[in-house]
């Protein structure tokens, strides 16, 4: 029996093909009783048949396997370290087809994982993706052992019961009935889903006539209206654009209150956070509505891309090609339905999130290797999603758009209902385009991390040169194939090659590049690219007068500047020029661009409280300035008409109050105190109310709690889940330690839902050090609640990454040695080194020698 005990992947002495599965969950006692017959083909001599269970207990006497006879194992051993049940018979199985019957137990945890309550006790949900179906049911979990499966339900007859096809037959008995649904196709068990609960829905049709609900708690059906639509419209749109047909009769889309995730993609029952698929018109932000409509896109991607076409493991295809692609494609059906949105250039905070942490040596490739079931909640992140869905946009927009969607059908036509591995759809493209794409793409999947591209003017020829990209200013020896794109003076006048060398050299005059001695040079245009770029001391200056002008397009204004920012914290620039660069933002009014520029600027005080506190007035004052003109093109109320991005920005302008201006924290508490007395004053509406939350808390302190005490109030009176993280994500940027200790205690109160808590960990400045003996005080606690699943990670890298010292690193590093697990190893490795990577550029600022005198002058510098 030892010889299947810490393997990666189950034996294939079986093959399952159907699973016929009874579930019955009791709710007040929080337990489930099930059983299972799974229709096997025994490919290979054996007595052994092994496959996943986890915290199930198996009634050993109900066990036995059926061909030519019945066969009952003279051993049931579940092995909980490996998460297998391991069935021992006296005798070899025949080859061929028979039925494995299993009874089991399970409890209805608290973990958001397997089978689990919510709601307090009325509500059961499942969440299996990546490796927790064993903890419903005993089946072969992986990705490749796709079946058929045949589920059936008895749960209170008051109740809405639903799985991932419709209902065949509903028998009441009582207080009891019993729920038969259609089988389904071949698909993988991470798929597999159930619902219980008590719920209202709103209905539609596609043109062909697929069924579409969306599912929420009583009274909230409404708030579902948007996510329909959305769906409706999606699902339609990727008929046509996959050239396959969505292919169950049914989808159902539900907003469940305990969610770990954003959103599960489970075949033709999507599981949701009530966040990402509720919309209220009167109370939700413009950001919420763009919030839903892509991750409904998202999901209903995967219908096609995961659950028709899956991976063969989670290393494969795996979960970057998964998650990738359809991060990618919702973006597409964003823009299809929502041009306005202009959601390509919003697509650039996905590749600046992921260029953020393949910029770390802790960084992982796309493509990685998992050995053990415990390893795959770690990758889901932004290498996974972002990088993944970044390298896919750089992959179409060299191969051309046409070309892309003609192999991609071909693609998911040929792997339909089977398994597939990265290699396949890259042939799928090369045959399509004719182009060396596994070439191409290998060197972005296999290899973390990606290349700055350093360009120079030197007797009208461009050099170029590309070195491996490290924010902590380290040397790599990775290289890739580059495709490079450059625009010179003009949008017209275009160039584009491959950089496959470690550098190469340009002709201006034969590249037909006439204007080279003095126009402007933008490379990675519009930043489909994965890498950034270094441009010589001349090129930088020509740029930065192209955006004053407005010569540039938002894209590449917005490229710039987050290289100019990333360079700065590699020490390969100074503070100084990336404040000048800043300075030409001034009359920026791009929702995206804004967007960027105000993160940089926290993250630059940030740096700069460390690195030079007597300046930070001066900082201060320099970005109050910097913001001033679009604060007040766009005050505070919304105007008749205006864009959708207009109002995702008012959002964003909590930034003036964080920089201490007085007028925007007086207006903000004005607006805020009528909005306390009376709900629906217009003087707050849903896109400014973060902003004011913030800029209240930022004059709350131990003597003055009233803005804090509100705040709470409106928390417990909301039944939004929007609003409720509204509030939580403001909580903490209070400049007083005091007010952030009762914060964080808070978020770990029974009043704060634990999948929301994390957001309550945007820590002031102040607060850094409060956070971190918070945290090392409630590990325990905490490591109890959160550590079975991914949330943890988010604990560790909010509280430890803003540190920037040297000693601090080490004392993280000290307290973790003897508190370390699988499912947090590379988070906080990577946490670490962000705060050598601050320390390291606190230095490098202290050493700057004209950094004073410039940031005094940038300082006085009006609009």
């Amino acid at each position: 029996m030892d010889q299947f005990k810490g393997q990666p992947h189950l034996p294939k002495f079986a093959v399952p093909k159907r699973y016929d599965i009874r579930l019955k969950p009791d709710l007040s006692a929080c337990t489930f009783a099930g059983s299972v017959s799974i229709d096997l083909d025994i490919v290979t001599d054996t007595k052994f048949i092994v496959l996943n269970a986890a915290d199930l207990s198996v009634n050993s006497g109900s066990v036995f396997f059926t061909s030519s006879k019945v066969f009952e194992p003279v051993k049931v051993d579940l092995v909980e370290a490996d998460e297998i049940l391991v069935l021992e018979f006296a005798e070899t199985l025949p080859i061929g087809v028979g039925v494995l019957t299993i009874q089991f137990d399970g409890v209805l945890n608290d973990k958001m994982k397997g089978f689990y309550k919510s709601e307090k006790k009325n509500m059961a949900v499942t969440q299996f993706e990546p490796a927790d179906a064993r903890r419903c049911f005993p089946c072969w979990d992986e990705p490749a052992c796709k079946a058929k499966f045949k589920i059936t339900l008895d749960v209170p007859s008051e109740l809405v019961s639903l799985s991932n096809m419709p209902v065949v037959e509903e028998k009441v008995d009582g207080p009891l009935k019993t729920v038969s649904y259609q089988e389904t196709p071949i698909m993988s068990t991470y798929l597999v889903a159930v619902v219980v609960g008590l719920f209202d829905y709103v209905e539609d049709h596609t043109s062909d006539g697929i069924k579409v609900r969306v599912y929420c708690q009583v009274g909230k059906a409404n708030q579902g209206n948007f996510a329909l639509h959305v769906a409706v419209k999606t699902l339609e749109l990727y008929k046509e654009y996959f050239s396959v047909q969505y292919p169950l009769p049914k989808l159902d889309m539900i907003a469940i209150p305990d969610f770990a995730a954003g959103a599960m993609e489970n075949y033709g029952l999507v599981t949701y956070r009530e966040t990402a698929l509720l919309f209220d018109d009167k109370h939700s932000a413009a950001a919420n509505k763009q919030r839903v409509a892509t991750v409904v896109a998202h999901e209903l991607a995967h219908q096609w891309f995961g659950n028709l076409v899956t991976m063969e493991w989670w290393t494969h295809f795996a979960l970057w090609l998964n998650e990738g692609f359809a991060t990618w494609v919702s973006y597409l059906a964003a823009d299809s339905l929502f041009p306005e949105w202009k959601i390509w250039t919003q697509f650039l905070d996905e590749t600046t999130e992921g260029l953020r942490l393949d910029g770390l040596e802790e960084s992982h490739p796309i493509e990685v290797e998992i050995n053990h079931a415990s390893e795959i909640d770690e990758i889901f992140d932004a290498i996974s999603y972002r990088k993944g869905a970044s390298v896919i946009r750089m992959l179409q927009s060299y191969l051309g758009a046409e070309c892309f969607q003609r192999s991609l059908a071909a693609y998911i036509k040929k792997y339909a209902y089977s398994n597939a591995k990265t290699e396949h759809l890259w042939a799928a493209l090369e045959e399509g385009s004719g182009e060396p794409v596994n070439k191409l793409m290998n060197s972005w999947t296999r290899q973390k991390g990606y290349p700055v591209v350093s360009v120079k003017l030197k007797d009208q020829k461009l050099e170029f040169e590309q070195s491996q990209f490290f924010s902590s200013g380290s040397h790599g020896d990775g290289q890739w194939i580059v495709p490079i794109t450059l625009c010179c003076g003009s949008y017209d006048v275009k160039k584009n090659f491959l950089l496959q060398t470690k550098s190469e050299t340009l002709d201006a005059k034969e590249a037909s590049l006439a204007d080279i001695r003095s126009a402007w040079v933008k490379l990675n245009v519009h930043q489909t690219g994965f890498y950034r770029v270094k441009y010589d001391e001349d090129l930088a200056a020509r740029l930065r007068y192209a955006i004053e002008k407005k010569y540039l397009t938002e894209t590449d204004r917005f490229g710039i500047l987050d290289d100019s920012f990333a360079l700065c914290m590699a020490r390969h620039q100074s503070l100084v020029l990336l404040l000048t660069l800043m300075g030409a933002y001034r009359e920026e009014l791009e929702y995206t661009v804004l967007s960027n520029l105000i993160t940089i600027s926290y993250k630059v005080t940030r740096i700069a409280a460390d690195a030079a506190p007597e300046l930070l007035d001066y900082i201060n004052q320099f970005f109050i300035n910097l913001f001033q003109y679009s604060a007040e093109k766009l005050g505070w109320d919304p105007k008749q008409g205006e864009s959708h991005l207009d109002s995702m920005l008012r959002g964003e302008f909590d930034c003036p109050a964080v920089f201490g201006h007085d007028l925007t924290l007086n207006e903000a508490s004005r607006r805020f105190h009528a909005f306390v007395d009376d709900r629906n004053t217009p003087l707050l509406p849903p896109d400014i109310r973060k902003a004011a939350y913030v800029a209240v808390m930022q004059r709350v302190s131990t003597s003055n709690r009233s803005g804090y005490e509100s705040l709470l109030r409106v928390y417990r009176e909301t039944d939004l889940s929007q609003e409720k993280t509204r509030i939580l994500s403001s909580l903490a940027s209070c400049p007083d330690p005091n007010i952030v200790l009762e914060v964080l205690n808070f978020v770990l109160s029974s009043e704060v839902r634990s999948q929301d808590a994390v957001f309550g960990l945007a820590v002031s400045k102040e607060g850094r050090e409060t956070a971190w003996t918070w945290l090392k005080d409630k590990w325990d606690h905490i490591s109890k609640t959160w550590g079975s699943g991914f949330l943890i990670t988010r604990f560790i890298s909010a509280v430890v990454s803003p540190f920037a010292s040297f000693e601090k690193a080490k004392e993280v590093e000290d307290f973790f040695a003897t508190r370390t697990k699988p499912s947090i190893v590379r988070t906080l490795k990577q946490s670490i080194e962000r705060v050598n990577i601050n320390a390291k550029w606190v230095q490098s600022i202290q050493n700057e020698k004209q950094l004073a005198e410039a940031v005094k002058e940038l300082a006085e510098r009006k609009c």
